[in-house]
């Protein structure tokens, strides 16, 4: 049987601890899709057609993984796809608590879906979309942290107003 996971988030945008997950997650399981939730709590800087292109553009290259969309429940997404995995990365211990308690939540929506958490590699612990959006808007160099189609997104749409 093939082994579908989900790894859901509004990486907005993605980066490279994003992409580093996906890759120990897709020498995991059969398929991995990266699933996009539009979160208009968080204030996205780009909009859900442009995380998409931006993420399908950053994962080119990886094997076994896809970009969607997904509204809704997470659960009831992955039962949708046939997915028995959800994947989440942390970073630091405070992302655990949070993490923790959607796992249980979930868990108790949908038994059968099992939720993993995978850590990036150190180099990319201290990064998140927030900082990312935070370092560009204010000039610094980001070139690090997000593939070179982000990058050039982000000046892109910070110049743009």
């Amino acid at each position: 049987m093939k082994t579908v996971a989900i790894y859901p988030g509004s990486f907005d945008p993605i980066t490279n601890g994003h992409l580093d997950v996906l890759r120990r997650a897709t020498s995991m399981f059969d398929h991995v899709i990266v699933g996009i939730a539009p979160n208009a709590e968080k204030h996205p800087l780009f909009t859900t057609p442009e995380r998409l292109a931006l993420t399908r553009a950053a994962i080119k290259g990886i094997r076994r993984a896809s970009v969607e969309e997904f509204d809704g429940l997470l659960v009831d997404y992955a039962q949708r796809k046939k997915a028995q995995v959800l994947v989440r990365g942390l970073r630091a211990v405070s992302d655990f608590e949070y993490e923790f308690q959607m796992a249980l939540m979930n868990r108790k929506l949908a038994a059968r879906v099992e939720t993993i958490f995978l850590m990036p590699k150190d180099e990319y612990t201290f990064i998140s979309s927030r900082l990312v959006k935070e370092v560009a808007m204010l000039g610094g160099n980001v070139s690090d942290f997000v593939p070179v189609v982000v990058q050039k997104a982000l000046k892109a749409k910070i110049a743009a107003g």
